[in-house]
């Protein structure tokens, strides 16, 4: 099969995913064979294919947004030809203290697809069959391929910052994640402010109802009860926090932060405002999540490529040079 394949990280200008013939995955005891469909591009994988995070497997092919059909399957699985979904959460230990007590997202020995085990930047992938969740007859493949990360975290972001239905909800950051996140809150009837960079994305955010729109470090023009920051920056956190009213939450949906500066506690945390990270999901995100993608009827903005033009995909995620979100097909 094709695949896009990573043996050393490096800047994804020079093209570090090589794109090449490897071997069919062979599904291992309690796994399912999937023949992909569709593999949403994070910014994670960015972070993976750069050696922002340390390699964990090497080589290794990326991509953990899989939409995919049922080939092979143990009898407690899926049934073949069912058609499922795998995400970043590739599997847990089942027994740590995280697990037993639900909050498997925090396991002590977690795997990630597309880290730890192959992803879906090829033509099959392997999963575990207990983390693959069946996909709403209403999504196509193109759009279930970015709910299942971006989608799921950031509905998890939501969960984290404790939004509740009409409350003034800042998004800091407006790519993959965010302009999913907007369509749920919208859905809850709260009011949505934007700080982002980029002309594109800010019209992007006014064009799905934000309330105000504004540059990435911009203030709103009222105080927020909660905010979820989607970029890497440090400076994008301090920006939300100051946008709070006391008892107010930042919620950082990122996975690596380049620095948190230096900030004056008085202004901007004293009141019992808070900063809290959002680390990774659990399964009961995912199918809560999907159940509400499908409920309203969300249709992420997707801009196609195919697997061979993988590392174009990665360039254009960093780039920002597109709204919403990139899906390869192989």
């Amino acid at each position: 099969m094709r695949a896009a394949v990573l043996h050393r990280p490096g800047p994804v200008a020079g093209s570090p995913l090589a794109i090449e013939e490897v071997e069919r995955p062979r599904p291992g005891a309690g796994e399912v064979l999937l023949r992909v469909k569709a593999c949403g591009v994070c910014r994670t994988d960015l972070h993976i294919a750069e050696g922002e995070l340390a390699a964990r497997r090497s080589p290794v092919i990326p991509g953990h947004q899989i939409v995919g059909e049922v080939v092979e399957a143990p009898l407690s699985g899926p049934a073949v030809g069912t058609r499922v979904g795998v995400s970043w959460l590739g599997g847990t230990d089942g027994t740590c203290r995280y697990c037993a007590h639900d909050m498997e997202n925090l396991c002590d020995a977690p795997t990630f697809t597309g880290y730890d085990a192959d992803g879906g930047y090829a033509g099959y992938a392997a999963a575990r069959a207990d983390f693959v969740y069946p996909l709403p007859e209403g999504l196509s493949d193109l759009d279930a391929a970015p709910l299942l990360c971006a989608g799921i975290i950031g509905f998890r972001s939501l969960r984290v910052a404790g939004v509740e239905p009409g409350e003034r909800v800042g998004l800091y950051g407006f790519g993959a994640s965010a302009h999913l996140a907007i369509a749920v809150l919208r859905a809850w009837g709260c009011e949505v402010y934007v700080a982002t960079r980029g002309a594109g994305h800010r019209a992007l955010a006014g064009s799905l109802g934000a309330a105000w729109v504004g540059a990435e470090r911009d203030r709103p023009p009222v105080e927020l009860d909660r905010a979820v920051t989607f970029a890497p920056s440090g400076d994008v956190v301090v920006a939300a926090l100051a946008s709070l009213r006391k008892g107010g939450v930042v919620a950082i949906n990122a996975i690596h932060l380049d620095r948190i500066p230096q900030f004056d506690y008085d202004s901007l945390l004293w009141g019992e405002r808070q900063m809290r990270s959002v680390a990774n999901m659990t399964r009961a995100d995912a199918r809560d999540f999907l159940t509400v993608a499908a409920q309203i009827g969300l249709r992420p903005l997707v801009t196609v490529f195919p697997l061979d033009e993988a590392n174009q995909a990665l360039q254009a995620v960093k780039g920002d040079a597109i709204n919403g979100a990139a899906v390869i097909v192989p």
